[in-house]
């Protein structure tokens, strides 16, 4: 039995430095479709054409590629946070929430793998 319910979502974060470009790019090359721009929080979606894969694009001055973290949906963050950190798991700082759109919390794999944790809370 896991330790952490997911949901069937899971968002694949990138770091770019124009995220309107880059979304219109994803969408002319691989066909993606654009589902959202939150312009205040820095943060674009593109619905892929793989079922429950999504791609976030995330602002940057200074993009890291290769830094790929994926973020997985859950139904409750603050269980989900909570069952993981029982289990040992290391966490990156408090959850962030962003009202009526997520609440997120970056954890680790044993390798120092960044990945991360995503409550939607626009539904």
């Amino acid at each position: 039995m896991p330790t952490v319910a997911l949901d069937n979502t899971i968002t694949l974060a990138l770091s770019v430095r124009d995220r309107h470009a880059s979304a219109d790019w994803y969408e002319k090359n691989l066909g993606f479709e654009l589902l959202v721009h939150f312009d205040e929080a820095g943060w674009s979606e593109l619905r892929t054409n793989t079922d429950g894969v999504t791609l976030g694009l995330g602002e940057q001055m200074e993009p890291m590629p290769g830094n790929m973290v994926p973020v997985f949906g859950v139904p409750d963050i603050a269980t989900a946070r909570t069952a993981l950190e029982d289990a040992g798991v290391r966490f990156d700082g408090e959850t962030e929430t962003i009202e009526g759109m997520v609440s997120t919390a970056t954890f680790y794999d044993p390798d120092g793998n960044a990945l991360m944790l995503a409550q939607d809370l626009s539904k």
